[in-house]
């Protein structure tokens, strides 16, 4: 079922202090006011240096005739939506990871030269998935990942509970309809991943470069496979229930290992 935000006079102020949205604070006053913030607004936020700005997505500009992508890659424009959840969250990610972004934009633009503006090819689902539900993972303990790799979810988030504490294992979302969903406290949120293995003292900055990097060579997002789900709502404080262990046990979010299926190796950094 297709999921629709809540009207902004009706989401709580509480909600944007529970995670994920909890990790958006420069952004509080456009998450959190009365009133949506102006495309003009969005802009200021910019770099100097940045390539990209916002439009409003109007029947005017959509008559350039150009897909959504390859106007952001030959024009610059990103077709935003005013007053409208999902495109707000796209803009914060354009805004807080404009490199990924740029990766991700190019990429989904030699596959519509490839395949054409209306054929999805397994790659152009794979960028899709990324774009709309994509999480990074940091992985700082190894152990982690074949409790990851079998679906071991009791294991993984709660037996080594500890872990998402102590930053063996640290989550980056970028999928703006993640971030979207969250607007409904409760309800499940699974990402779909991309892994970093990071050694001695990588940051996560560190980490998305490395995926900025494979992405830009065609490394990754080639199929839809490569993304690892990844249940956030058993993260500590992501969702209110999971500090009891029978959510761990039960909860729908948890899914079992399909078989035959196996994950790629994770990037290094």
């Amino acid at each position: 079922m297709r999921y629709i935000a809540p009207a902004r006079d009706a989401v709580h102020p509480s909600v944007f202090r529970l995670a994920p949205l909890a990790d958006w604070p420069e952004y509080a006053d456009w998450l959190e006011s009365a009133d949506w913030p102006s495309i003009d607004q969005l802009n200021t936020r910019w770099p100097r240096d940045a390539s990209e700005r916002f439009v409003t997505q109007t029947s005017e500009l959509l008559a350039d005739g150009l897909h959504y992508e390859e106007r952001i890659a030959k024009r610059g424009l990103v077709a935003t939506r005013d007053a409208n959840w999902h495109d707000l969250f796209n803009a914060l990610i354009w805004l807080r990871y404009p490199d990924l972004k740029r990766a991700l934009n190019r990429q989904q633009v030699t596959d519509i030269e490839l395949f054409g503006p209306r054929e999805r090819s397994r790659p152009q689902y794979a960028q899709t998935h990324f774009d709309e539900a994509g999480v990074v993972a940091i992985i700082r303990d190894p152990s982690l990942l074949a409790l990851w790799d079998t679906h071991d979810w009791h294991g993984l988030f709660w037996r080594s509970r500890s872990a998402w504490l102590n930053g063996g294992i640290e989550v980056k979302v970028f999928g703006h309809a993640l971030l979207e969903h969250a607007l409904t406290p409760g309800k499940l949120l699974v990402g779909k991943t991309l892994v970093v293995m990071s050694r001695g003292e990588a940051s996560a900055a560190d980490a998305i470069a490395s995926c900025v990097d494979a992405i830009a060579h065609r490394r990754l997002l080639r199929d839809p496979l490569e993304l690892r789900p990844l249940p956030l709502s058993g993260i500590p404080g992501w969702h209110a229930n999971n500090e009891d262990e029978a959510f761990h046990l039960s909860a729908a979010c948890y899914q079992p290992l399909r078989s035959g299926r196996a994950y790629p190796a994770p990037l290094h950094t």
